[in-house]
């Protein structure tokens, strides 16, 4: 385990390629990516944050940790009752690590049940760890698989997961996720773009891991997808705080899990509308949701934040933070499915 992920919480089924990849600063990353090299060949240089960033981090942890929990919750009690006891756990790393965690233990304090819980890379337009894939076959029913994210954006990952189980008949694509505003994901806590507090940070909120990489002079045929551990951060780990204090306020649901009318991919139809007014022909430069605004400027280099509401500090504070830090336009527009959207520079711009 090259993570601070505890063994019995879940299996991490990546590569450690620590040392072996230099990261790179937004800048001279973002070039690269816009002229052609995939995100996936290169790391980004971790954001350290700022002390009033921490402070507003843990403000949106207690805000909305109460919401969180009750998302994990549904969204547990769903899973529960299409998998039951054999269900199985495949989290998306990074972001999707800490929520299946969070679902595991919903389960097993809800129902004493000891679900299995794995961790592995998939990659817009590489597709997923197929010898990942093929460890987790070989110890369970294909029908018994649950996808796990923390959140939807475009839904770009839920169509990579769709194309990529077609090669995996009887494995069910459809992700359990806290946040559905693409409403895109078969499972969900909440329609809301919610804030959780998890997509607020990176490694120090995700076992201390980078995000996955995939670069064929490192990562040999047989290989995991990797990651790069940052040990030097253990100092400055929040995992098990921001797990620990979702956990601490777990409640049975009294709805039931489900009851969203919007239709499938409605969240797509208002990124081509922000594409067409601010004149964005990539629409993979648009990041819409709290979660995806936050990683924009935590790692790519941002343009203008388009925030529903430029006073609602409660559920944006965090990003109004990290854009004064960073110089970043905020804007006030008119979004329906999200409360705050990231736009990227073109670098042929600058």
């Amino acid at each position: 385990m090259f993570s601070t992920y505890h063994p019995e919480d879940v299996t991490v089924l990546l590569k450690d390629v620590t040392g072996l990849v230099t990261p790179l600063g937004a800048q001279e990353r973002e070039r690269l990516i816009q002229g052609g090299a995939h995100y996936s060949e290169m790391l980004p240089v971790e954001y350290e944050p700022s002390a009033a960033y921490l402070h507003a981090y843990d403000d949106a942890l207690a805000r909305y940790g109460q919401a969180t929990a009750d998302a994990v919750a549904l969204a547990a009690e769903w899973i529960w009752a299409e998998k039951g006891p054999a269900g199985a756990l495949v989290s998306l790393a990074r972001a999707g690590t800490p929520v299946g965690i969070l679902l595991r233990r919903y389960l097993r304090w809800r129902y004493g049940a000891d679900l299995p819980h794995y961790t592995i890379s998939i990659i817009r337009g590489r597709g997923i760890d197929r010898n990942a894939m093929d460890y987790i076959l070989a110890r369970h029913q294909r029908s018994d698989i649950q996808f796990v994210d923390g959140w939807t954006g475009k839904g770009a990952i839920q169509r990579q997961l769709n194309e990529a189980m077609a090669d995996y008949p009887g494995v069910d694509p459809s992700l359990a996720v806290l946040s559905d505003p693409a409403c895109v994901a078969g499972k969900y806590g909440t329609r809301d773009d919610l804030l959780i507090a998890s997509s607020c940070l990176n490694a120090t909120i995700s076992g201390l891991l980078s995000r996955t990489f995939l670069r064929r002079d490192i990562i040999g045929e047989r290989d995991f997808h990797g990651a790069v551990f940052y040990q030097e951060l253990r100092d400055r780990d929040l995992t098990y705080q921001f797990i620990g204090e979702i956990e601490g306020r777990f409640r049975v649901p009294t709805a039931p899990p489900g009851g969203g009318t919007e239709p499938w991919g409605a969240g797509l139809e208002e990124v081509r509308e922000i594409s067409r007014t601010f004149r964005v022909e990539d629409i993979n430069l648009i990041k819409p949701s709290i979660g995806e605004a936050t990683r924009v400027l935590l790692r790519r280099v941002p343009w203008k934040i388009l925030a529903a509401d430029l006073a609602d500090e409660e559920r944006l504070g965090h990003l109004f933070q990290l854009a004064r830090e960073k110089g970043v336009e905020v804007v006030e527009y008119p979004l329906r499915h999200y409360r705050a959207c990231g736009l990227i520079r073109k670098m042929s711009d600058t």
